[in-house]
């Protein structure tokens, strides 16, 4: 008796009784302290993992609109000299026409050091010219005008489009075939 007692005794221990809402009896087994020092440690390990995940997507995310923000930081100031060097490229045709080589020459040294400059500071030209598909994505349609022969493709460019890095800050405006 004393050997079944024993264990009736322990298994006691282990378990308590408990009342419900509706007054019937439930078993809750009791843990070691032990094995809730496991659970509490899983837990506390599962919320640091969590915490540090987390941390590092922000590191990340951050990093990257910093490098965003450095890419882009010039771009006001570069879409206010857009329409300077657009002035400039109509100015080079007019003046090619002219018999001056002197005036010609000068005004091309100044295109050219703002055209570097600006480019140094990450400007590019969107490429697209007469012949090529029309897409939405990288130029913007001004009108259309029949041409059997050039049906959805550029005819003209009227005015250049630029990119700083990735991002199109001025859509190529362009006459598309009907």
């Amino acid at each position: 008796m004393t050997t079944e007692n024993t264990e009736i005794d322990q298994e006691i221990d282990d378990v308590t009784l408990e009342n419900n809402a509706n007054g019937e009896q439930i078993i809750i087994e009791e843990l070691s302290l032990e094995e809730q020092l496991t659970q509490d440690l899983a837990k506390e390990k599962d919320k640091y993992l969590r915490l540090f995940a987390e941390f590092e997507n922000y590191k990340r995310r951050t990093t990257k609109e910093r490098i965003d923000l450095f890419k882009t930081a010039n771009q006001e100031v570069l879409l206010a000299m857009l329409p300077v060097l657009d002035d400039f490229d109509r100015a080079l045709v007019e003046i090619n026409k002219s018999d001056d080589e002197l005036l010609t020459k000068g005004v091309e040294l100044i295109h050219e050091k703002l055209k570097n400059t600006l480019v140094s500071k990450g400007l590019e030209q969107v490429e697209v010219k007469a012949g090529d598909a029309f897409d939405a994505d990288f130029a913007e349609a001004i009108t259309q005008i029949p041409a059997p022969k050039m049906k959805g493709k550029i005819v003209d460019v009227l005015e250049k489009g630029y990119k700083l890095g990735d991002k199109i800050i001025r859509f190529p405006k362009v006459v598309i075939g009907q």
